[in-house]
């Protein structure tokens, strides 16, 4: 049987692996690289919830008319659920020391993992890029009011942003060792600056009174509702990329309890709690300005109180570049890794995710409250809601939490299927997009869109279920019946 912490990486497990599936950042982890504790997978989520667009993500909810409690109990909620596809997931990566992208390969097959393995890849290259842009700001602004002369500079933006870049980009190519230091050291000095922005944000607007007795305009049920439910959705679409790929933290862990608890008290809590400060500033903007001012860098520009603006601003970078190495490079890193394992190791799956990230013009992304939760949000998450559906249904419910390590890394295997794909899987998958997304091509169906996450993920998780029970019918023996040592 497989331990919990089990020494994979042997010469001899290696030596039986097909070189083409496998390099050192795709095997699985060995006992001595566990070192993550409960307080690396806490600071982890404090370092990732505390960012720019979470900010914007309550204050968007604030400008599209919810009030303060409204905007909370959306965010809260929709973290409460996709807390659980989290959870579920982290688990085989913690079991077995498997990247997302390899654990894929046992429901989509050894050449077909590529499939939801791009699709994370490309959305993790968008987050790269939103948050690449929202850093270059910052530090554009920064520099500004730290050296008037700055602002003069024609290629000073273009300056900042690719001085952000390449910071996030030193991160990376240092490895994994440095994304758990950096996110350890940057949490709480997030969290501490946060607490000073709201200390701020209440004294500007003369106390909480004014700030929470704002009605909001969705005072009727009816009005609320429509813009609850894809709100919702999009606040689980935030996080879905996160709940698909954990496995890529979760592998380091020391054992199925720190990973759990970890993230149990660092994601909910502490992405409430900033979204409850971009509530709060948003909700005091409109008592202040008489308007809500949902992006904290052009709130920035009506200030004038200089230590303000650079504390503010240097909080907006560390924020930016603790997310944004820790949730968008880490995963596609491998995802790329897996394409071809033989030439893209994490470093350099690292530094085209960087690439991807720049062309895919993150400004249209943001260009407005609509645009970032309604369309980005909302659309990816009926892209990836069925993939979190089929890895879900395969490892729980098909094989009962039993892989064989060893077939995972070979090309004529139990996870072979039909020329290296899994039809069920990508069948599932198909369909599950389908019908999350059908929604925008016919308008009577628009409600369907509405709920993308939630289609998607019900239909591919039913379909993957139903088409695998048939499959057993017609085969003499079950998939996953019999767990597998690496030494076999």
């Amino acid at each position: 049987m497989i331990k919990e912490n089990l020494d994979s990486t042997s010469e001899q497990f290696l030596k039986n692996s097909d070189s083409r599936l496998i390099n050192e950042d795709l095997a699985p982890t060995t006992k001595e690289k566990r070192t993550w504790g409960t307080y690396n997978y806490t600071a982890l989520w404090i370092g990732m919830a505390h960012c720019i667009p979470t900010y914007m993500l309550a204050s968007g909810l604030i400008a599209a008319g919810m009030n303060w409690k409204q905007a909370l109990f959306t965010v809260l909620l929709g973290n409460l659920i996709v807390l659980i596809p989290m959870l579920l997931n982290s688990y085989a990566g913690t079991k077995y020391g498997i990247p997302f992208p390899v654990l894929c390969r046992s429901s989509f097959g050894i050449l077909g993992s590529n499939i939801p393995a791009v699709l994370r890849a490309v959305v993790a290259c968008g987050w790269f890029g939103i948050q690449t842009w929202i850093g270059g700001q910052a530090l554009n602004t920064l520099l500004s009011s730290a050296i008037p002369s700055w602002s003069h500079l024609a290629f000073g933006p273009a300056i900042s942003f690719f001085l952000f870049w390449f910071l996030n980009m030193l991160i990376i190519w240092n490895g994994m060792s440095s994304v758990r230091y950096f996110e350890g050291w940057a949490a709480p000095f997030v969290l501490f600056a946060t607490i000073g922005l709201l200390i701020w944000a209440v004294q500007k607007a003369h106390g909480f009174g004014p700030i929470l007795s704002s009605p909001g305009r969705l005072t009727h049920f009816s009005d609320f509702f429509k813009v609850f439910i894809p709100s919702l959705t999009g606040m689980i679409g935030f996080w879905s990329t996160l709940s698909l790929n954990m496995p890529d933290f979760t592998r380091y862990s020391k054992g199925q309890e720190e990973q759990m608890v970890g993230q149990i008290l660092g994601l909910p809590t502490t992405m409430t709690f900033f979204a409850g400060l971009g509530v709060m500033i948003t909700s005091a903007t409109i008592v202040i300005f008489g308007k809500p001012i949902w992006d904290p860098i052009h709130l920035l520009s009506h200030f004038h109180n200089p230590l303000v603006i650079a504390l503010s601003l240097f909080t907006i970078a560390v924020a930016t570049l603790s997310v944004n190495v820790a949730a968008n490079v880490v995963s596609p890193s491998f995802d790329f890794s897996n394409l071809w394992p033989q030439k893209i190791n994490f470093v350099i799956g690292g530094t085209i995710t960087g690439i991807i990230g720049i062309i895919m013009m993150p400004w249209k992304l943001m260009s407005s409250y609509s645009a970032y939760i309604f369309g980005w949000l909302v659309g990816y998450s009926g892209i990836l809601g069925p993939v979190a559906g089929i890895l879900i249904a395969d490892f729980w419910i098909v094989r009962k939490k039993i892989l064989n390590v060893p077939d995972l890394y070979k090309m004529k295997g139990e996870y072979t299927y039909l020329g290296g794909f899994n039809i069920k899987g990508i069948v599932a998958l198909f369909f599950g997009i389908a019908g999350a997304l059908i929604g925008l091509l016919i308008p009577t169906l628009h409600f369907l869109y509405d709920y993308a996450w939630f289609v998607g993920f019900g239909i591919s998780f039913l379909l993957y279920i139903v088409l695998a029970k048939l499959d057993r019918q017609d085969s003499s023996a079950p998939p996953g019946n019999e767990e597998k040592s690496l030494s076999s």
